[in-house]
């Protein structure tokens, strides 16, 4: 394993959600708060697709095109860089917005919110199949973050933030059961998160400036250092899945580092699995 490479400019208030698909040419991330998908291009430089007041997470569809988190709901685009299709929104509360989300082997799409005011308690994490229909997972998280399944699916490990661990689940038929702690932070705040094609989780912990790697049984495997405090996510991807790629964040930073927001990447040994899409 190297030593983390910083690959854009500091682009990004609030960069978070990186994920690699083949879909629309390799890396691309969100700018949250800015409300802004970002997209690295084969000559190194960045487009930048303003999507509304939030851009939560993004994500491949199996049809094309790609999946967007908006503040309360989704957009859904055809095409890998046309302008989402905001769809109904899931809640109407303003005072809260969608944060992270991922997809499950079947194609359902787990979405979870957070309060502005990080009220404990007051989101929920969402699930919403092909067909667009929401059912309510968690109904009491704070902060929601990365989630992602193992690779034969029986395991779906999920971070609220606030709780300062990572939590595993069971998957049985389907439903997210049994859960529980995976690991401790160890003071750090467990943000994005992605499972590599061994079933290794890796954890970015935010507050501390690392991201960690796990074993499917919970032992640290690895864990790395970043040049700055808010490390916020982490993909899998390149053309052989060995790089890791890392989002970060300058968000209400009084003395931001110069790096804050800007996209790092190392080399690990373990490669990752194609990113699991949204079959709506």
């Amino acid at each position: 394993m190297d030593t983390p490479e910083q690959i854009t400019d500091a682009l990004c208030y609030h960069g978070e959600g990186p994920v690699w698909s083949e879909t629309w040419g390799g890396l691309r991330w969100v700018d949250m708060l800015a409300g802004d998908l970002l997209t690295l291009r084969g000559d190194g430089t960045v487009d930048r697709l303003h999507v509304g007041t939030v851009a939560a997470f993004v994500r491949p569809r199996t049809g094309g095109g790609y999946v967007v988190g908006l503040e309360r709901g989704l957009g859904l685009a055809d095409g890998p860089d046309d302008a989402p299709t905001p769809q109904p929104e899931i809640w109407s509360d303003p005072g809260i917005r969608l944060n992270e989300g991922g997809c499950d082997p079947a194609g359902n799409l787990y979405a979870g919110s957070m309060p502005y005011e990080k009220t404990p308690g007051a989101a929920k994490l969402y699930r919403i199949d092909p067909a667009g229909a929401v059912t309510v997972v968690l109904p009491h998280v704070t902060t929601s973050n990365g989630i992602d399944f193992s690779p034969d699916g029986t395991r779906a490990y999920y971070n609220d933030t606030q709780t300062g661990g990572t939590d595993v689940f069971d998957v049985v038929d389907g439903e997210l059961s049994n859960r529980r702690l995976f690991h401790h932070g160890d003071g750090g705040r467990p943000d994005g998160l992605c499972v590599d094609s061994a079933g290794n989780v890796w954890v970015a912990m935010n507050r501390v400036g690392k991201v960690r790697c796990y074993s499917p049984d919970g032992q640290i495997l690895t864990e790395v250092d970043l040049p700055l405090r808010l490390v916020t996510a982490v993909a899998l991807g390149g053309s052989d899945g060995r790089d890791l790629f890392v989002t970060t964040s300058r968000e209400k930073l009084e003395d931001p580092e110069p790096a804050a927001g800007a996209v790092f990447r190392l080399r690990v040994d373990v490669p990752g699995r194609p990113v699991l899409a949204y079959a709506g």
